[in-house]
């Protein structure tokens, strides 16, 4: 009768919880592990006390330093062009070959923000024939560019189709396209051959 409340309640929850630790473990079911030796379990968890941070402040601190000394080593990798540290899309040797296809050449849609900042110029002026002028501009830069650029891929797959028979060239093409868009100072990684250098 003058039993509290808080006792009653708790009772139904142990009795289920009594019931659920009591399903035995088929005796002859796998565990699926060797029970390793005390040894190796006190050695396993002493590494795991002396690795874990003492807080969450902790670990995001030293994950964010890791970042920021990753980040760095990429960087100095995309200026020195060393293999080892480059982002994944720049890594391999497929990759440094366009590179260095795209590099020894000269091509007109590298030049295609200069030329497009001078055809706005010319456009702005009040003038008829310098804004006729402007437009066929623009149109013979656009037609340059991909006359270019289909040039490029079928040489660059004709090359990379005769270098590397049994690589995946998957994407080859299209980062060689993105890089001739890039002014040669600009890109990254830097090239490493000069102009009419053959890679």
């Amino acid at each position: 009768m003058f039993r509290s409340r808080a006792k009653t309640e708790k009772a139904p929850t142990d009795k289920v919880t009594a019931d659920l630790s009591q399903q035995p473990r088929d005796p002859q079911a796998p565990k699926g592990r060797p029970t390793p030796k005390r040894s190796e379990a006190q050695t396993q968890r002493r590494r795991a006390a002396s690795a874990a941070p003492a807080d969450r402040k902790a670990a995001m601190k030293r994950q964010r330093e890791a970042r920021r000394a990753d980040l760095a080593r990429q960087r100095e990798a995309l200026a020195s062009g060393d293999e080892r540290y480059l982002p994944v899309r720049d890594k391999g040797p497929v990759r440094r070959f366009v590179r260095d296809y795209v590099d020894s050449r000269f091509c007109i849609a590298e030049w295609f923000l200069p030329l497009a900042v001078i055809i706005l110029i010319l456009s702005v002026i009040q003038v008829q024939n310098i804004q006729s002028i402007s437009l066929l501009l623009w149109l013979g830069v656009i037609i340059l560019i991909v006359v270019d650029s289909i040039g490029l891929s079928i040489r660059l797959k004709k090359q990379l189709r005769e270098r590397f028979p049994d690589t995946p060239k998957r994407g080859a093409v299209a980062y060689g396209l993105m890089r001739t868009l890039q002014m040669r100072r600009l890109r990254l990684p830097k090239p490493q051959v000069k102009r009419g250098e053959r890679p």
